[in-house]
């Protein structure tokens, strides 16, 4: 009754449950496991926390890289010293998420150019993903031509479906879309389908 299970079976049964953080780790733990006497759910409950919390890493990764962020435009590389008129404390606070992208709410970013709104807003956009959310930035005229083209080809509901997976879109260089009819059409298409249901910081 005490005989060992086979490592080899055990190693295929994680891999078939798409367990590769206990796959990993099992063997070394269950040896420590043996030395310091754990009982079974010390040991389990163990693997199970790694497991999670390298998925979570995982996750956070793959939404930093689908988001588009500058990678270099962070809350610790913003020099609030250079903007005074910005309030680290109320940034600080957008930065967490959860008292505006629940409510769908919309962020406005004012200030002439070179004042440092494109960082300011990746730098929200990355606290944000480490939040557990989904972030999006994109140009704004490179989105409104996408959205040109899917209405052009009848997919224009669906492109906007596409874009409700992300909690946050920002909207880089709005001053920079050219304002003639079809443009400025999609770009408010966009901003109606997400008013008061997913947020926007511009």
């Amino acid at each position: 009754m005490n005989a060992a299970y086979d490592a080899g079976r055990i190693a295929l049964m994680l891999n078939e449950l798409r367990l590769p953080t206990i796959g990993r780790l099992w063997t070394d733990f269950a040896e420590r496991s043996d030395k310091e006497s754990w009982q079974a759910s010390r040991l389990l409950g163990a693997l199970l926390e790694h497991e999670l919390a390298e998925r979570a890493k995982r996750r956070i990764e793959r939404h930093r890289t689908e988001s588009h962020l500058d990678l270099t435009k962070t809350l610790a590389t913003f020099d609030f010293g250079v903007v005074p008129m910005v309030s680290k404390a109320h940034v600080m606070a957008l930065a967490t998420g959860d008292s505006w992208l629940e409510k769908g709410a919309t962020i406005l970013l004012f200030g002439p150019p070179g004042g440092g709104k494109s960082h300011l807003g990746s730098a929200i956009g990355h606290a944000l993903i480490d939040a557990g959310y989904r972030v999006l930035f994109t140009r704004t005229g490179e989105i409104v031509q996408k959205l040109q083209v899917a209405r052009q080809s009848l997919q224009l509901p669906s492109a906007l479906a596409k874009l409700d997976r992300f909690d946050l879109i920002i909207l880089d260089d709005l001053s920079y879309v050219r304002k003639d009819q079809a443009e400025t059409s999609v770009l408010f298409e966009l901003i109606a389908e997400r008013y008061e249901r997913k947020s926007l910081l511009i």
